[in-house]
């Protein structure tokens, strides 16, 4: 049998960088959870990028629901729930809705992310 004989680490904080530099606050952690629970639904995802995609990048929930295959009430509820987690903007024209994406909302969760779980 082979005896291991480990060197003591004197310094943890030398080997060992701590994730993150503070602790998320309440209200980041509350907002981070509605943006990902918003776009953690495959369907959103597609309105997501399919919004992004198409002509203007603004889409009409008529552009949307058949190529996702959904029906319109169905588009039209996690298209809502895109707009109340603040990655979607809604605008009326007439008759319908017109829907875009909302300027550095991804990037956003994105760096909430990052601050949770950036290594240094």
């Amino acid at each position: 049998m082979t005896t291991i004989e480990l060197l003591p680490i004197q310094d943890v904080t030398a080997c060992c960088s701590p994730v993150t530099t503070e602790a998320m606050t309440q209200e980041s952690a509350e907002v981070l959870a509605k943006s990902l629970k918003a776009i953690a639904d495959p369907a959103r995802l597609r309105l997501i990028s399919m919004v992004a995609a198409h002509d203007g990048a603004e889409a009409c929930v008529c552009d949307l629901q058949e190529p996702l295959g959904l029906s319109q009430p169905t588009v039209s509820h996690h298209l809502k729930v895109l707009v109340d987690a603040g990655i979607l903007h809604r605008e009326k024209r007439g008759t319908w809705a017109y829907f875009s994406l909302v300027p550095g909302a991804l990037e956003s969760v994105g760096a909430l992310i990052g601050g949770v779980s950036t290594v240094r």
